[in-house]
């Protein structure tokens, strides 16, 4: 008799065929108007979406919002209009193989390439001499870390929801840590595809920690106690003891992983603090 594994994936195999030949569900009515409201340029032959508001007169601050895994920018619509009060642009991508930008298949995927994404887009929209806040979520945190080693000028770096398995890393390092920055499913093949960025962080750890060591970025911690990713207390600990400098916003207790979906007046306060204390 086969092995079961194999009689597993012969099965797997016209499963998959036909999950990838399934055509994508309609779209909402607030996903059309999110889509009608962004607009797209060219990084590589790939068209990346992005949403870039108008907001706050009398100020010149800009914010990029960097979204998570498995999501879209779409995750920052709650607090859009709150931002947009506070800040004069307001800016979110999907990051290629997400939401509404190209998902190439087969691609190499890799938070390098994210990062090179954001430089572009900060470009395209003529910002690159601009200071810029970064609010990042989740698989965002990495990409913004990255953007810190490379140095972009960026004002303040709010983290929401980062792993746990990035500070767990942090902690073979020793000394005082300066603050640093701080994520739509698609086809399964795809999937696998994306999720190389796990073995990225551990494959350059070095590079992406020093970056949250070495930076003089203000930054700050949104933090939902009820995180399945991030148990409480220990995660919470845990980065207090790495990034001592770094201030926190501890949300009520039933908020987890989405807390800017879960409570975004809670959420904005949070970091409007954090940005008006500067």
């Amino acid at each position: 008799m086969k092995e079961w594994w194999v009689q597993v994936g012969l099965l797997s195999v016209p499963l998959l065929a036909v999950y990838l030949h399934i055509p994508p569900p309609k779209l909402s009515p607030a996903l059309l108007s999110w889509r009608s409201s962004g607009s797209y340029f060219i990084y590589k032959d790939q068209n990346i979406f992005y949403r870039d508001s108008t907001g706050a007169i009398g100020s010149s601050d800009i914010i990029v919002l960097l979204h998570g895994f498995p999501t879209s920018s779409y995750d920052w619509c709650k607090i859009w209009e709150g931002l947009t009060q506070r800040f004069h642009r307001v800016i979110a991508l999907d990051f290629v193989g997400f939401g509404f930008s190209d998902k190439p298949r087969p691609h190499r995927y890799s938070i390098f390439e994210q990062a090179s994404i954001v430089e572009g887009l900060v470009r395209h929209l003529g910002l690159h001499h601009q200071r810029i806040n970064l609010l990042s979520h989740d698989y965002g945190d990495t990409v913004a870390q990255e953007l810190l080693h490379r140095s972009l000028q960026t004002l303040m770096v709010a983290l929401c929801c980062p792993h746990q398995d990035d500070f767990q890393q942090i902690r073979q390092f020793s000394g005082c840590a300066a603050p640093g920055g701080t994520i739509c499913f698609v086809t399964t093949g795809f999937f696998f595809s994306i999720l190389q960025y796990i073995n990225q962080r551990k494959k350059h750890r070095d590079r992406w920690v020093g970056a949250l060591m070495s930076t003089s970025v203000p930054l700050h911690l949104i933090y939902g106690p009820l995180d399945p990713v991030n148990p409480h207390p220990e995660f919470l600990q845990l980065y207090k003891k790495v990034l001592p400098m770094s201030t926190v916003s501890v949300l009520d207790d039933h908020i987890s992983h989405y807390p800017q979906l879960e409570d975004p007046t809670g959420f904005l306060n949070a970091y409007l603090n954090f940005i008006n204390s500067f």
